[in-house]
């Protein structure tokens, strides 16, 4: 009789085949022949739209985001800028209030509470018939938002995402593991918006129906993650749109990207199980099948990569094979290390990036299980301060 170690270690390995090779295969083969139509952009009434920008100690990049979305291809007189200061300690606000005579206003928490619960206080000050959500350590293409609102003129649509572009300057230290990362993310989307709808919105950049974003949300959750399940509870579909780029600089080193892994995933955990009735194939049918696969199943990875470790020592008495993976895992492992170690101020080379990144991702993924398993999903949120240095926006 096989012992039971083997078809342990071939089902977790099954499962990361599956996660980010048959998954988006089964995508694929699905899209096949449903070509991607972008929606007009002349043409279209332009509605009233609300730009929000959530912050906390923002001093050192919010005068440059706020120059860049005054620039913004979009009527200025159809657009309310909304800063919604965390209580935040630096000069934030102050540098916010300067900007009160080009129209941007802002709004200050009395406590910090997290990012959630300051976009839940603030949902009666929105006046637009769409919400525009960004980050302050982004930068949107000029034309983003008129491609954003373009494909919320079909009614079926209830969010729309960007298309982020991770980005670095030539002599940034930047991982070059999460620029790889983006841009496979960024395709699967593509592939769900083809097939069905995507089932997370970029946090970076994201619209949506002003009735949906309205809802109130527990404060542990994440909105982006929650904007598209919620909107198919309401039957809308939520898509990627190419044409709304949004310009991501990448982390300035892997500690912080391990920071901002933990806690999106932690929330991510708690979000879906809120809304876990999606999950029910029966009831929401291919809309369930890629939220179990493009989420569940890669968030379940980490411990996969346990029980195969767990398979591998077993065998390791008896099979060669098995003591050569287990010695790839140590190799691959101490690579990750010395990334972890490498100075912030140094390129990391992509050889040892690529391991680091991977190998810190399965770690932050077992921490953000135990944290949400244990109810540590704390509401107060942390920004990730990224290298603010993006450059120009291109105008082409």
């Amino acid at each position: 009789m096989m012992p039971i170690s083997m078809p342990v270690f071939w089902s977790a390995a099954g499962v990361w085949v599956y996660a980010y090779a048959g998954y988006p295969a089964a995508l694929w083969l699905s899209a096949a022949g449903r070509a991607r139509r972008a929606a007009p952009v002349a043409g279209i009434e332009l509605p009233l739209v609300t730009i929000t920008i959530p912050v906390y100690n923002e001093a050192a990049a919010i005068a440059d985001t706020l120059e860049a979305i005054l620039a913004i291809d979009y009527p200025a007189d159809r657009r309310q800028i909304l800063v919604i200061s965390d209580a935040s300690s630096d000069e934030t606000d102050r540098i916010v209030a300067g900007f009160a005579s080009r129209g941007v206003e802002l709004v200050r928490m009395p406590e910090r509470r997290g990012k959630t619960a300051a976009e839940n206080a603030c949902r009666m000050t929105l006046r637009g018939e769409i919400i525009v959500n960004t980050d302050a350590s982004v930068r949107i293409h000029r034309d983003a938002v008129r491609h954003l609102v373009a494909a919320l003129a079909d009614p079926t649509i209830g969010v729309a995402s960007s298309r982020d572009v991770s980005v670095a300057r030539i002599d940034a230290a930047a991982n070059p593991g999460e620029g790889a990362y983006v841009g496979y993310e960024m395709w699967v989307r593509d592939l769900e918006t083809r097939v069905d709808g995507i089932v997370g919105a970029s946090g970076c950049l994201y619209a949506i129906r002003a009735e949906l974003h309205r809802e109130y949300l527990p404060e542990a959750l994440s909105r982006d993650f929650a904007a598209a399940l919620v909107a198919r509870l309401h039957g809308f579909r939520s898509v990627s749109v190419p044409d709304a780029i949004c310009f991501v600089p990448r982390g300035v080193s892997l500690h912080q990207e391990y920071r901002r892994k933990v806690r999106t995933m932690t929330r991510g955990l708690a979000t879906l199980y809120h809304h876990r009735r999606l999950m029910n194939p029966f009831r929401y049918g291919m809309f369930s099948w890629m939220l179990l696969s493009h989420k569940l199943c890669r968030w379940i990875l980490p411990w996969t990569v346990v029980a195969a470790a767990a398979a591998l020592m077993v065998e390791a008495g008896s099979s060669p094979v098995a003591r050569l993976l287990l010695m790839i895992g140590a190799v691959v492992s101490l690579v990750a290390v010395a990334g972890w170690s490498w100075p912030e101020t140094k390129r990391i080379p992509r050889v040892v990036a690529m391991p680091a990144f991977t190998v810190a991702g399965i770690v932050a993924g077992l921490q953000a299980w135990i944290r949400a398993v244990s109810g540590k999903t704390a509401a107060v949120w942390e920004p990730t301060r990224r290298d603010a240095a993006v450059g120009p926006v291109p105008r082409g």
